[in-house]
This record gives C-alpha cells, structure tokens and sequence, in this order.
C-alpha cells in the first residue's frame, strides 16, 4: 500500500486553473473557451479514473497542508469520495458540451465557464475533503462559486433568486460554522475516520446532540430538506446548465454527502445509533420526500416541477443514511448516482425543448415527442426512473432502500416509498402520456429550424441521450462488478466492518 500525495490536489487543480484562465479570455475567443473546457473537462475525468483503480486497488492518495498551527487542510481519497467525484467529473464533461451549445451566441460565456469550472472545483474538494475543517472551506467556496451562475441572466427576477440563495446558504454556513467550531474545541483535530472519529472521544451526550442537529440543519440547506429548500425552485431562473448543475452535480449533492459524511465518518453509526440522532433524521428526509413531490404535482412551470422533484428525491439519500443496517444504507448511497444522472436528463431535455420549441411549462408539451422523439425518450427513461420502474436504475436505489427497511423492521419506510412513487407518477405520467400521445392544441412558441440538425443541434442532442443511456444501463447492469451499486457495496463493506 503506497501513499501519493499529488493526484487529489491535481484533480481539484484540473477544473480551477482552467476556470480562472477563463476570467481572462474575450468573448471573441470562442474556440479557444470551448478548447480549453473540453480539454479540461477530459483531464479532470481521466484523472479521477485513475484515483478510482487506485482506491479500488489499496493505493492511498492524500494531500495534507498546515493552515494553522493546530489545523491542517487535508485532501482524502477513500471509497465515498470517489463515488461522488467521479459522478462530478462524468457529468461535468457532458454539461460542458450541453452549455457551449446553450449559450451559444450569448453575453458573458468566459464570465459563466470561469465560475462553471469554480464550481466544479469546489465540489470537487468538498467529495476528497479529509476533514470537517476542509469540508467546511470547500462547501462555503461552493456557495460563492454558484451565485454568480444562478443571477447570470442579470434580470430582476434572477438577481432575486440569487439574494435569495445566499441569504438560505449563508445562513446555513453560519450554522455549520458553529457546530465544526464547538466540535473542533470539544475533541480536537476533525479528520474523518471509517466507524466515526468521535468514538475515540468522551464528549456529553447532550452536546453531540445539539451539534449533530446543527450539522444537519448547515448541510440540510444545500441538501434542500424541508423547510430548508425555499431557494431551489426560485434558483430555477438560471440557465438550464447552471439548473443541472445544481441538481445533479454540485449544490443539492454537496449537501446530502455533507449528512453522509457526518453520519459515517464524524460520529459514526454506534454512536449515532445510542444518541437517537438517527430516528428524528428519518423523520426529516421522509417529510422531504413527500411533501417534495406533492409541491411537483403543483407546478405547471416544467423546471419548477423538476426542481420540486430534486427536493424529493435527494432525500432518499439522507433516509438511506438514517435507516439502520447495510441494506439500506447501500441504497441511498447509491441513488447518489442514480439520481445524478436521472436528473441531469430531466434538465438537459427540458433546456432542449426551451431553446428549441421556447416550451417551459408541463401544459406546452402535447405532442412534442413527434417534433423531438429522442429528445422525449430520453426524458421518459428518466422519468420512469424516477418513478421506480423496473429495469432502470431508480428501481434499484427503492429496492434497496425497501429491503433495507424491512431487515431492520422499519416498515413505515415501505409506506413513505409507497406515497412517493405513486406522486411521482402522479407527476410524471402525464406529463409522458401528452408528450407521445395528445395532439398539440397550439403551435409551438418557438421552433429555431435553421440550426438543428435531427431535432436540435447535436452538442444539446447528445448530453441527455448519454444520461438517459447511463441511467438504463445503471439498472439492467446493476449486478456488474464495474456498476455503481458494485461500488456501493464496497463503500458499505468498509463502513459496516468491525
């Protein structure tokens, strides 16, 4: 077993001095700004696959500076980051493609890439953060990082959405400040350990409580748990590649790892387990979960209705960390990625049918999978993913966390499963059933013919036709040594072990 200290910070590196060359690029420059995000983009992916052999095979890599005398900035790749980092870095490239050709023509392209890739450097530190303190700086790097993208169209509504975010996750990273303060001086240094670094540590069981609550209420934020969530739909008004980004790859993801990782690594599960953290947490996710999808069946504005549907289905991974037992666990830890690319679908195809038939709501969509079949085909895998339909990959991620349920005899879990499958087709179905099936009562409000080739250009047809494949072969191919629910099972063996 060997130690290589350089590739955590290379993969971080990869995205951020792309980004920051980006800030320094004319708008005139377009080949030189698409070159240099692909490029980037690429490297950064090659890199993390790397990492993962590594991980997979023994090799350790971390990067460990002192910013303090008694504090130290550590970068960690283990088991979970990998799983969240290589999401980060797959959906990156292909939203890099989907965002060239988005903003194609418009203002401020080298402005956006420059905090694109800022973005996706934060994510990056915050998925190999070693320590809470690390965590902490990359989550709140993220939250600056993410603001100019969502008030990047400069209207009065978008720069309302972005006084809004920060006021949700400035406040959130105020809280969270507090608890990895209180928790630093209680126990000192605060490097994540497998099993909890906590148990090595006798603090008062009143104390951990209180900061474990802190600590879920300042990553709850970005996780979007309810009554956490009011900036995600009204961060809608971003550009649908900033709309994915925030659902899929970055803010909303940051957020539920930051509850992982508090959970597992921070006070662990005997310990999370005797203070009875876990049972109010459940509760938490499981309103999430319904009341999320019952806020989605409300909206007719097809963005807002997806947003709705993230506040939902992300916390599927805060009730797989909170039910006890393997199975379960395996289960949200897994929808990780299977949300990720089901969702990222979703926006990808809603962009393409705003940029290139100007529809934005749910009541628009009669008959547009004629006009854009597979555009809609792979909007219907996703949604039927979403839904739970077998074979595709978010049948996967219900089936374990039910049967997760059930082995450790949380059978309320079934029936919140139940409730929300039944609103996600509630939600779903119909909007599908019109796509295919109903006749366009009106014509579209715009149809930009001269630039597609099929249905639209290629670099918006593309992106979505990758995720909704991944998203299928993610279910049908479960069983696979090279999966990611394979790797979920190898971040719960390592978790669960003696």
């Amino acid at each position: 077993m060997t130690t290589v200290q350089w590739l955590p910070l290379a993969v971080i590196s990869a995205s951020l001095v792309p980004g920051l060359m980006n800030f320094f690029l004319g708008e005139e420059r377009h080949g030189t700004r698409v070159a240099l995000n692909i490029a980037a983009a690429v490297l950064k992916l090659t890199l993390v696959v790397v990492m993962l052999a590594g991980v997979s095979s023994g090799e350790i890599y971390e990067v460990r500076v002192r910013l303090l005398p008694t504090a130290d900035l550590v970068l960690h790749a283990d088991a979970l980051s990998l799983l969240f980092v290589t999401l980060s870095a797959s959906l990156w490239l292909l939203t890099t493609l989907y965002a060239v050709a988005y903003l194609d023509g418009s203002s401020h392209r080298s402005r956006f890439f420059g905090f694109f890739s800022l973005c996706v450097s934060a994510t990056a530190g915050i998925a190999l953060a070693g320590n809470l303190l690390t965590l902490l700086l990359f989550y709140e790097a993220l939250t600056l990082a993410t603001y100019p993208l969502v008030v990047h169209r400069g209207t009065q509504e978008a720069l309302a959405a972005g006084r809004l975010y920060l006021a949700y996750t400035l406040s959130g990273g105020m809280v969270l400040l507090i608890a990895v303060a209180w928790l630093r001086s209680l126990v000192g240094p605060l490097d994540f350990v497998p099993g909890g670094l906590l148990r090595e540590h006798y603090v008062d069981a009143t104390k951990l409580v209180v900061i474990f609550a802190l600590l879920v209420i300042g990553f709850g934020v970005k996780a979007a748990l309810v009554p956490l969530h009011g900036w995600l739909p009204r961060a809608m008004v971003a550009p649908a590649p900033v709309s994915a980004l925030l659902h899929a790859v970055a803010v909303v993801k940051a957020g539920v790892f930051g509850i992982v990782r508090v959970v597992y690594d921070v006070y662990g599960i005997d310990l999370a387990q005797s203070l009875g953290v876990l049972g109010p947490l459940a509760v938490f996710a499981s309103v999430t979960i319904v009341w999320g999808s019952v806020r989605a069946l409300q909206q007719d504005e097809l963005k807002k209705r997806l947003a709705f549907s993230t506040v939902s289905q992300v916390a599927y991974i805060a009730l797989g960390t909170a039910v006890l037992g393997p199975i379960a666990t395996i289960g949200g830890l897994v929808h990780l990625v299977h949300q990720g690319l089901m969702k990222i679908t979703l926006f990808f195809c809603a962009g393409n049918l705003a940029e290139t038939l100007g529809i934005h709501h749910v009541s628009e969509m009669r008959g547009v999978g004629r006009r854009m079949p597979l555009t809609m085909t792979a909007f219907t895998v996703a949604a039927f993913g979403m839904i739970g339909i077998p074979p595709i990959a978010g049948f996967i991620s219900k089936w374990y966390l039910g049967l997760g349920a059930v082995s450790v005899g949380a059978h309320w879990v079934l029936g919140v499963l139940m409730i929300s499958t039944v609103l996600n087709a509630a939600y779903f179905l119909p909007t599908v059933y019109a796509a295919w099936f109903q006749e366009p009562e009106d014509p579209w409000p715009r149809e930009s013919v001269s630039t597609r080739t099929i249905e639209t250009r290629w670099m918006l047809l593309l992106p979505p036709l990758v995720t909704g494949a991944a998203a299928l072969a993610a279910g049908l191919l479960a069983g696979g040594s090279l999966s990611p629910l394979a790797w979920a099972q190898f971040i719960v063996a390592q978790e669960y072990r003696p």
